[in-house]
């Protein structure tokens, strides 16, 4: 599944992983929360939403820093949809 955290450096890191500690830093065991991700439909930029089980929700305000080898490497703006399914409401995410 595409899924992203926030490590404890404030890196906001994806993945196509099965479990979101699998985009932890080798022997990390926590982080700022994460989510899922997806492409949206016009690859125009990447969406985030919902929640990790194990790690909460992501809490943005942590991130410093975007590591997009997980997304191809190529940069697109961040949208973040708290209330998803909804599509109303995104929310910009920017490293700070």
């Amino acid at each position: 599944m595409q899924k992203f955290v926030i490590t404890l450096d404030g890196e906001l890191r994806f993945g196509d992983v099965h479990l979101h500690k699998d985009l932890l830093p080798w022997g990390a065991t926590d982080c700022y929360g994460g989510g899922m991700w997806k492409i949206n439909a016009g690859g125009m930029s990447i969406d985030l939403y919902g929640r990790s089980f194990d790690f909460g929700e992501a809490d943005f305000e942590q991130v410093h820093s975007i590591d997009w080898s997980g997304v191809g490497g190529n940069p697109l703006p961040l949208l973040y949809y708290p209330f998803y399914p909804d599509m109303n409401d995104a929310v910009p995410i920017f490293a700070k």
